[in-house]
């Protein structure tokens, strides 16, 4: 019966950690989105689209 508790606490701990990694994840591509990219472009590929 203790045995069962432990697990079902690991369990709920795990599950907690990974949405909150997920949660984390999600955010942070949220923030790369809305940062501004300095790419570096090779002018001679931008030349020839013009």
């Amino acid at each position: 019966m203790f045995k069962a508790i432990k697990r079902l606490f690991g369990v709920i701990g795990v599950a907690l950690l990974a949405f909150r990694a997920i949660g984390s994840f999600l955010s942070w591509v949220d923030k790369q989105d809305e940062a501004q990219v300095d790419a570096w472009v090779d002018e001679e590929e931008f030349e020839e689209q013009k």
